[in-house]
């Protein structure tokens, strides 16, 4: 894309040198009802002569499939599995949040708005946030209504758990499988509409590029991953539902084919990535057994209402855990912690257990994990009422460790697992690619700089079901696309393109496998970009990423060809992908000189160890602009204003 092109379709975003959000005026609480009735419409009539394209079938994927095609809209669904089944939401498992206040605790709508702005370090937009707690209610209601099968009281009604960084118990759950079965209800809707024909599936199609007319998004290009075809699709918007880049750091809680390859594609085409650098550690995973790993498994957030976390007091202390009487273990999350105790937000639970585990008082192999102790809660409420709670997670840990969680302490330790950064996007979930509409995890808006736990489903399904219908309408409504088909020279070039890229990678023929140079980018971006970051490492890593990238260029061995089932070739172009969105994370990191959530920056911390922000230099969020030199790219400041809530040190003491 030329260099007119890009800045005359980003002008719109950008007032007074800072990006404008396009927030609607008026009280925190009747924006969005005022911005639905100032909307345009398109009428049920026209809505078919509009196809919308979307990539991804996850939970926010498949909402917006389903509701778009609902409502009358020619829909085209792309998955890169063989069906959206197996989307990496169905691997989410402790709950969703919603402020319906059941347990008439002290909850509401302001409590869980602030709440998730204070989790996020208060660097999240207040108006964004303000309507994914308005709509939490809204997204309870529509899965009930799909039968998704959530625990329930002994008198019939919804139950709630208590999450992370909340006081409050607001967290509806269906054991440990809330993902799978809001998964499962979201597929059931978006079928329905594939079986009345108002949305096409297209499985094993995996989008590689982005094709932009006359600054206008219109259409993509995907391969064919069973044959190798590669096709154009045209559309008159487009919505990437294709979750989160967290495998960067190779060994992660993610699905082992998630990847950023739709959205960084698009970041090239002109979509500003907005702080790429917020990732999040989740602190409930099995720990690291070996080299052979290549992935890690979550341990679900909730087993924290339960499970009391603890180390022995002595460094270097071995002895079975029943062997340490009580007086010799350090409760540290209830000792540092008292208001919130095991239920600290993630970011704050993952660094102290990083730290006693630093001091060398970490249990297990390596001395790199901490216990998760049920033995309290089965003596007081009995085993019986544990296994109704969380038996598939005991019975998933006992399969992978081979270790009895009722009877002995688990272990968990701290992994890359969430990111709260992805594509920048306004009140209307618009990238600053018109047209470009990116949802759920692949956007960065709504969790600033750590989510709180049952938060990502939230998201998704407000985005995909309650937000895209009404802002692509009135995108289409305002704008009225002209109708591009695959005729037009733009898809023949993208396709060329696309083309160009595979032949490169089929044609280095080196010596040394993908999984070899996404194993080595992983360490480096643990190690200079993990739980803490300082300005020495991430030089260091601004160093090794571009040798390493060069190295994979000459030296990558990809298998086979392109015209049939090719894996290798897959991960490759993936892989590829991470190592240019990997320099754009620590460049992201270095040039934020705070700590906040989950970037901690070991420059910036209190006396006692935690985040210290700088509100007056980083209150903002960093959307970075792709310049054809991955070296140097442009930084664009969107400023964070807070009316509502005041900025304040994040303390859960």
């Amino acid at each position: 894309m030329d260099t007119e092109t890009t800045v005359r379709h980003t002008a719109a975003h950008l007032v007074d040198g800072g990006l404008d959000a396009k927030i609607p005026p008026g009280p925190i609480d009747e924006k969005w009802e005022r911005h639905r009735f100032d909307m345009k419409l398109v009428s049920p009539a026209n809505r078919r002569g509009y196809t919308i394209l979307i990539v991804g079938s996850g939970l926010a994927g498949s909402a917006a499939a389903a509701s778009l095609g609902e409502l009358g809209y020619n829909v085209k669904c792309f998955s890169y599995h063989d069906s959206p089944r197996r989307a990496h939401s169905i691997a989410a498992q402790g709950g969703i949040n919603a402020a319906k206040n059941y347990r008439n605790d002290g909850d509401s709508i302001f409590r869980l708005f602030y709440d998730t702005v204070k989790g996020g370090d208060f660097r999240a937009r207040e108006a964004n946030v303000y309507r994914l707690a308005e709509l939490s209610g809204n997204i309870i209601d529509q899965c009930v209504a799909q039968g998704v099968p959530f625990a329930r009281e002994y008198g019939g009604l919804l139950d709630n758990r208590s999450f992370g960084g909340a006081q409050v118990s607001r967290t509806f759950y269906a054991r440990g499988q809330t993902g799978q079965q809001l998964l499962l209800g979201a597929y059931q809707a978006l079928e329905r509409q594939v079986g009345l024909g108002t949305v096409a599936m297209h499985t094993r199609a995996e989008m590689l590029d982005l094709v932009v007319v006359d600054g206008r998004v219109r259409g993509i290009v995907t391969r064919n991953l069973v044959t190798g075809a590669i096709e154009s699709h045209p559309g008159d918007a487009v919505v990437l539902a294709t979750g989160g880049y967290c495998n960067v750091f190779y060994l992660s809680t993610n699905a082992k084919a998630s990847n950023a390859t739709a959205i960084w594609r698009a970041h090239k085409r002109g979509a500003f990535f907005g702080n790429p650098c917020f990732t999040q550690i989740h602190p409930t995973c099995i720990p690291v057994s070996g080299d052979h790993q290549s992935k890690l498994t979550l341990m679900s957030e909730s087993l924290r209402n339960d499970g009391r976390v603890w180390v022995p007091k002595k460094a270097g202390d071995t002895r079975p855990p029943d062997q340490i009487p009580p007086n010799e273990r350090d409760y540290y999350l209830e000792r540092k912690y008292p208001s919130y105790g095991n239920l600290a937000p993630r970011d704050i639970s993952s660094r102290a257990a990083k730290e006693v585990c630093d001091e060398g008082r970490g249990v297990g192999p390596g001395g790199r994990g901490v216990y998760l102790d049920f033995t309290d809660a089965i003596t007081r409420l009995g085993e019986r009422a544990i296994r109704e709670r969380y038996d598939n997670l005991f019975d998933m840990y006992e399969r992978i460790t081979g270790e009895n969680g009722y009877q002995v302490p688990m272990r968990i330790y701290p992994a890359a697992h969430y990111v709260m950064g992805g594509l920048w996007v306004d009140y209307n979930l618009m990238s600053t690619i018109p047209g470009l509409f990116v949802a759920g995890e692949a956007n960065f808006s709504d969790h600033g700089a750590n989510r709180l736990g049952a938060s990502a489903l939230m998201q998704g399904l407000a985005d995909g079901y309650f937000i895209l219908p009404y802002t692509i309408a009135d995108y289409i409504g305002r704008t009225r696309p002209d109708k591009v088909d695959t005729s037009h020279p733009a898809f023949r070039a993208v396709e060329e393109e696309v083309l160009g890229s595979i032949t490169r990678l089929l044609d280095v023929k080196g010596k040394r496998t993908v999984d070899s140079f996404h194993r080595e980018l992983g360490r480096m971006m643990w190690d200079y970009c993990g739980m803490a970051r300082n300005d020495a490492g991430l030089r260091r890593a601004l160093e090794k990423i571009p040798e390493l990238r060069a190295e994979f260029w000459k030296n990558v061995r990809v298998l086979e060809g392109n015209e049939e089932v090719n894996q290798s070739l897959e991960k490759a172009g993936r892989v590829a992908d991470f190592l240019e969105l990997g320099e754009l994370i620590c460049i992201d990191a270095l040039h934020r000189r705070e700590s906040c959530g989950g970037h901690f920056r070991e420059e910036s911390q209190t006396q006692d160890g935690e985040a210290l922000r700088d509100d007056e230099q980083f209150a903002y969020v960093a959307a970075w602009e792709y310049t054809g030199t991955l070296a140097r790219p442009n930084l664009h400041k969107e400023p964070l204003h807070f009316e509502y809530l005041q900025l304040t040190q994040r303390s859960y003491k």
